[in-house]
This record gives C-alpha cells, structure tokens and sequence, in this order.
C-alpha cells in the first residue's frame, strides 16, 4: 500500500517533539533488556510513514532498524509481517530484512525489530527484482511438480526442513495491507477466496464507513462476473509479496531488496498491479519477470480487477480522493 515513507531529518525533531519522545526512553530500555544488549544507540534519522515509525539503532551484536506502533493491533499487524518475512526468506530467492523479534510496549502497542540493511531506490538491480519476483511466484508450483514426480511423499512431519507444497489460496495467519487486517482462510478457489476475503471485505468497510450507494450498486453487478475472468487460465497458489509498490523496494550493492510485505497464497497476477499504478518500476522489471512468466489470456481485465482491490484499499485508508477512480475500474470491468 502506498503511504508516502519519508525519512528525512526533520522527522526526528517531529518525533523528539510529539509524545512518542516522552516513550523513547523507556522504549530504549525493553530494546535494551530484550535484544540483550548493553549498547543502543540510534543513527540516522528516525522515518515517519503513514502505520509506523521507525529508527535505527547499534547494538553489541549489529545494526537494527526498529518500528513502532503505538496502536492497539500493532502487535498482530507485525506478526503478520514477520511471518511474511520468514515465508520469503525460506524460498532464498529475493533478499528481505532479517526478521528478529515483536515486543511488547507497557503502554500498548508493539515495537518490531529487524536486521538494518541501508538501502538506496531500486534502479540498477530493477530486471534482476522483475526475475526473482516471478521466481517467488513460480516456487510453489515447482515445488508440486517435483512433489509429483517424487510419487507424492507427503507427510514427513511437520519438523522437517524441506518447504511443503501448497495447494490452497491464503495464509497461515492474519497479515495487514497498510492497518487493515486481512482475513487469510485457506480456500481451494482462487476466485472464491479474492472476492470473499479481499473485495467484499474491503467493500464492507466502504459499506460501513460511507454507505456509499453507486458503489454497492456496481459491486452487486460487478461480483458475479468475476469467476467467467479465469475460466481459460489455471490459478497456481504462489507465494505473494502482497503490496509491491514502489515504497517496499529498494537495492544495496548486491542486489534487490524488498519489505514490508503482508504475504497470502494467491494469483501472481495480483502482485503485478499495484506496481504498476504508481509508478517506481521501470519497463525491464516487468519485461524480465513476463519472461519468465508470460501474459496470459485475459491478463489486461484481472489487471483492472487486482487494481480494483488497491484502489478500494486506499479509498479506505486515505478518504474518497479514491471513490471515483474505483467506480471508474467497476464500470470499465462491466463492459
């Protein structure tokens, strides 16, 4: 989800000023005794993004960067990013910060702490991200053809090392896109599982918070319609990033780095369209990772569908500035 990360020094005086600095203090100490370490000191400057702060601190075993919500579902919000972190790091195909620990705040909230990495704007390493994403997206499925070839030997306990293949659409646990927690049910259709636990769950908060008429109508034309899109294409669960804009990527002298995901088991077609709607990704990102991964029949109109869910996400989040470029796409998919 876009949300307009700035890091830049005057965020630290915001930040000093506010009330979050009179925590700073004792925030400094639960890192202190929960990280083990007796050194703790912030560099840089501290981001201010739309859901979270966030600062960078030295510690006796390395560079961490923390972020800190002082809201009530904090801590299920970063446990959804954490596990997301760790379900991308298992495939060891595309390089995300280190997950380390979510701690608790006294006051209520939480605070996530994560490897440092000092990133720059993707720009040289952007065809190389465009061919790890359709690698992620292509893991799961070739996981199930080796399974397949093996004879199916499924069922050797939940201990081993091995990534088990996946043949449902969801997620082990609850994940946030921007601070709306997304239902992850496992669902073996993929057109049941994106119009029940993303569209119509987004739109009932439209429902709720604006009672919006035109809306309604339009979801009511526009909902059975959907599952006649993916008649002639085969839906593979894979492994999504779940909000690629260009605000989650960067790169550092070795490569391409992303972050801040809310991962699900979905259709790879859905990562592709909030990278495209707001621009940061350059035409080799999308050349190398179609080469990899192909168009397929009807990919223009699913297009216009997953930007549907962005734009109803932020019309949530930022206000009706959003309404009409999501009518827009409702009345473009009717035709």
């Amino acid at each position: 989800m876009k949300v307009y990360e700035h890091t830049t020094e005057d965020c630290y005086t915001d930040l000093a000023e506010s009330s979050c600095g009179s925590l700073e203090i004792s925030m400094e100490k639960i890192l202190k005794t929960e990280l083990k370490t007796s050194v703790l000191k912030a560099f840089g400057s501290s981001g201010g993004g739309y859901i979270s702060q966030g600062q960078a601190y030295e510690t006796d075993s390395g560079r961490v960067f923390v972020k800190v919500n002082h809201k009530p579902k904090a801590r299920k919000m970063f446990l959804g990013e954490m596990a997301s972190l760790e379900a991308i790091q298992e495939t060891n195909i595309v390089r995300v910060p280190q997950p380390i620990k979510v701690i608790d705040l006294p006051e209520g909230g939480a605070m996530f702490v994560m490897e440092y990495l000092k990133m720059k704007s993707l720009n040289k390493y952007s065809a190389k991200l465009g061919e790890q994403m359709a690698d992620l997206h292509l893991y799961n499925q070739k996981l199930g053809e080796k399974l397949r070839k093996e004879g199916n030997t499924v069922g050797k306990g939940a201990g081993h090392s091995e990534s088990q293949y996946v043949d449902k659409f969801g997620f082990h646990t609850t994940t946030c896109c921007g601070y709306i927690p997304q239902v992850n049910e496992w669902q073996s259709d993929w057109p049941s599982f994106f119009i029940r636990h993303r569209l119509q769950a987004q739109l009932d908060l439209i429902e709720k918070d604006y009672g919006d008429r035109e809306a309604r109508e339009l979801w009511s034309q526009l909902k059975p319609k959907i599952p006649e899109m993916f008649c002639d294409i085969e839906v593979v669960p894979a492994l999504l990033h779940g909000d690629l804009w260009a605000g989650n990527v960067a790169e550092d002298d070795s490569g391409p780095i992303i972050f801040d995901p809310a991962c699900f088991y979905g259709h790879s077609e859905f990562e592709l369209a909030i990278a495209g709607m707001f621009g940061g990704f350059s035409s080799s990102f999308f050349s190398a990772y179609h080469s990899k991964i192909p168009k397929a029949p009807g990919f223009e109109k699913r297009n216009k569908l997953y930007q549907l869910f962005n734009y109803i996400n932020h019309w949530n989040h930022f206000g009706t500035g959003y309404r009409g470029s999501t009518l827009n796409v409702m009345r473009k998919l009717l035709k």
